[in-house]
């Protein structure tokens, strides 16, 4: 797996939920799963290890 655009996961989540009209848990839940993790959840994880371990999560 890549390291997640923090960037893009943001823009996107605004956009779903402005132009879209969902809720911010919805919006982030997608933005996630564009980039390939289940759900924001997941990737907010995923950033976690990442920077405790400074290496990538298998």
């Amino acid at each position: 797996m890549l390291i997640p655009d923090i960037d893009a996961f943001e823009k996107r989540a605004a956009i779903c939920e402005h132009d879209g009209g969902l809720s911010r848990e919805r919006a982030e839940d997608l933005a996630a799963r564009a980039q390939g993790f289940r759900g924001a959840d997941h990737y907010r994880q995923w950033l976690a290890d990442y920077v405790v371990k400074r290496q990538v999560p298998m």
